[in-house]
């Protein structure tokens, strides 16, 4: 008798799909999905509180194109007007972008208000992992992960993402974590979380910073390649461990700002996020704003390069994958 430990692994071997009618599957990633090709996941916080438009569109768009290149299918995930999203059309993140209606940030405790509202949304890297779980989307690309914010001992202001790692099973591609966060305690907590956190590099590299190559902390693990990490995913998968995985992907050299710049402009973009009393999930996209302003715009660029590249590695990273698990069949 045929015994499945593992229920993503009975969904994909009979490509069944059990999901809320609440979730729309675009016709391209629903056949993708059936047909066992490589997947990823984007998300749509980026467009919606993340980046001024038109640059968020046109990012959005050229990540879709990244993760095209290597021969995997992108599916960006919203809310529009109370249904979730997984494969937004082009008229779909138009109307995202543009911003006509408001949206909110969606993480996984946002869902309920936003659909029983009818409202728009973009989801973050919790909410983004939430529903690629649910349609069986197994790698997701982004720019930065959440964590625990600087002074989060005293204010326990930490990101959902890192629980969501901690209890997902997907993995999330990214150029490690918000340099405006405390990188050491968000390591620290990953590690709690039992969540497995490789760096894309040689051994003994540097844990990413997003706008910088390294943040002087070594990485917990490293992989060379993305055939690697999607040996790591496999792994992960193939045990039927139900939590996440994170690949830190240095953000391409040519875009990397110095460290100095960064942090001279992530500590008075803090101030003045404490002066003004913004806090919660406010706070991030205001250091964001302020953070590009400071640097002139080099953090905006640095920010879409390595979220271009991010798409890219991830979708190598699915190709890889899918050969894997077909070949465990």
């Amino acid at each position: 008798m045929l015994i499945f430990l593992n229920r993503w692994v009975f969904l994909r071997a009979f490509n069944i799909r059990h999901v809320s009618s609440r979730v729309c599957i675009s016709e391209e990633v629903r056949n993708a999905l059936n047909k066992n090709m490589p997947v990823v996941a984007l998300e749509t916080a980026l467009v919606t509180h993340g980046m001024p438009h038109p640059e968020n569109i046109k990012t959005a768009i050229a990540a879709q194109e990244a993760v095209s290149s290597q021969g995997a299918v992108p599916a960006t995930i919203a809310i529009l007007h109370g249904r979730v999203k997984v494969g937004l059309q082009h008229d779909e993140l138009v109307e995202l972008a543009e911003g006509k209606a408001p949206s909110i940030k969606i993480s996984r405790r946002d869902f309920p208000y936003a659909i029983s509202k009818k409202i728009n949304g973009g989801t973050t890297v919790s909410g983004t992992m939430v529903i690629a779980d649910l349609v069986g989307i197994r790698i997701f690309a982004t720019g930065g992960i959440g964590g625990v914010h600087r002074g989060g001992e005293s204010t326990f202001d930490i990101s959902a993402d890192l629980t969501e790692l901690g209890r997902t099973p997907v993995a999330v591609v990214s150029s490690g974590v918000k340099a405006i966060l405390d990188i050491p305690r968000t390591l620290e907590f990953l590690e709690t979380q039992g969540v497995c956190v490789a760096a894309l590099g040689a051994p003994g590299s540097s844990f990413p910073a997003f706008y910088s190559q390294g943040c002087g902390h070594k990485a917990p693990l490293c992989v060379s390649s993305p055939e690697e990490a999607a040996g790591l995913l496999h792994s992960l998968t193939d045990l039927g461990l139900r939590s996440g995985m994170l690949l830190a992907v240095p953000v391409p050299s040519e875009h990397a700002l110095p460290d100095a710049m960064v942090e001279d402009a992530v500590g008075n973009a803090l101030k003045e996020a404490e002066a003004m009393g913004i806090q919660g999930k406010d706070i991030t996209p205001f250091l964001l704003q302020r953070i590009s302003q400071s640097t002139k715009g080099h953090a905006l660029v640095a920010n879409q390069s390595l979220i271009i590249n991010n798409a890219k590695i991830a979708a190598q990273m699915a190709v890889e994958f899918e050969k894997l698990q077909k070949t465990s069949f």
